[in-house]
């Protein structure tokens, strides 16, 4: 279960029974495991290319998704410095 807190900076609060796991700095967070799964898909590719055939097919498309999602690192960076603010309904409020 996923709570809202009110704590600053938009903490994340998971209720896991009488335990709860809160994640501050979202976007520092999303940015490690986002790290951390690329240096597995290229890790894992890097094994694949001693096989011949499909397995060297599936290590060509692991490079792929870890080529993509270095392109995501920017993205994560970008987004925690410029971010969408909803404005006040101008007809709402007349």
């Amino acid at each position: 279960m996923t709570r809202p807190t009110t704590a600053p900076h938009h903490d994340l609060t998971f209720t896991m029974g009488r335990e709860e796991l809160v994640i501050h700095r979202r976007y520092e967070v999303l940015s490690i495991l986002n790290d951390f799964m690329l240096g597995l898909w290229f890790a894992i590719g890097s094994v694949c290319f001693f096989y011949d055939g499909t397995v060297k097919t599936i290590g060509i498309w692991l490079f792929v998704i870890g080529s993509l999602q270095l392109l995501m690192r920017p993205a994560i960076r970008l987004h925690r410095y410029i971010y969408f603010k909803r404005l006040p309904d101008e007809q709402h409020d007349a």
